[in-house]
């Protein structure tokens, strides 16, 4: 999987020094776009050229041990499916130099057109995504 770290910043945490649930499906959307582009696209670069979005149709976190305030987490992403016209992203939210996992999840996205209608992706990102790190 594709690991990105960041920091648990303060406004990232909630009144009992927890990391905000919310937060952790932002964190998992940093890592699915480091993943890109790690590969050599960004978000910004599949919208522009290939004239595809790729909004989220379903998000799943199961949390399990809190991210506290300044502790260091990595965000471990992969491709757990590629359909025709959808791509399913998996996530670990891991202690960085601990090991522990915090939460897991997965978001569901289609490819939609200019036109807000789902299209099969572009053939040089349905080779993008087959080549990215598969989910664990």
């Amino acid at each position: 999987m594709h690991r990105y770290e960041i920091r648990v910043r303060y406004a990232d945490t909630d009144q009992m020094g927890f990391a905000y649930y919310g937060h952790y499906l932002r964190w998992f959307e940093i890592g699915r776009a480091e993943m890109l582009r790690s590969l050599g696209r960004s978000y910004r670069d599949v919208e522009e050229k290939d004239g595809v979005s790729l909004p989220v149709l379903e998000a799943h976190c199961r949390y399990l041990k809190p991210a506290r305030y300044d502790a260091r987490v990595t965000i471990e992403t992969g491709v757990a499916a590629l359909g025709r016209a959808s791509v399913r992203f998996a996530y670990r939210i891991v202690g960085a130099g601990t090991g522990i996992l915090h939460a897991h999840g997965w978001t569901d996205h289609c490819f939609m057109s200019a036109e807000d209608r789902p299209v099969r992706p572009p053939a040089t990102l349905r080779a993008l995504l087959e080549a990215a790190p598969p989910a664990a």
